[in-house]
């Protein structure tokens, strides 16, 4: 079992998967990512999912999530369910990244 620190299990996965949405493509994306996310919402072990999107010309997307453990994302991940709508995600993007990892510190800022 994992140690605690500073309230997050060290057994947590976090996920960053970037996307290069290709010109024009935002809107197609956007509701891929809706049906994407309603999906993922109702999967064990999800805890937060986040999109950023770009402030610069880049086009370059980003997803982040967090899970209890590296199992319940990588069950997801290779579930049926998730390859069927990730398979149109070609259409859209003309390159992905993904980097998964465990938080080993964390620094919050201070609150007023």
């Amino acid at each position: 079992m994992g140690t605690k620190n500073n309230g997050r299990s060290a057994e947590g996965l976090s996920v960053v998967f970037t996307v290069r949405v290709i010109e024009g493509g935002e809107q197609g994306f956007l509701e891929l990512y809706d049906q994407l996310r309603k999906s993922v919402s109702q999967t064990p072990g999800h805890i937060v999912e986040r999109l950023g999107e770009p402030v610069d010309d880049s086009r370059q997307w980003v997803i982040t999530s967090e899970w209890q453990t590296a199992e319940h994302f990588f069950a997801w991940q290779q579930s049926e369910e998730h390859r069927a709508l990730v398979a149109p995600l070609r259409q859209w993007v003309d390159s992905t990244q993904s980097l998964r990892f465990r938080v080993v510190k964390e620094t919050k800022g201070v609150t007023a």
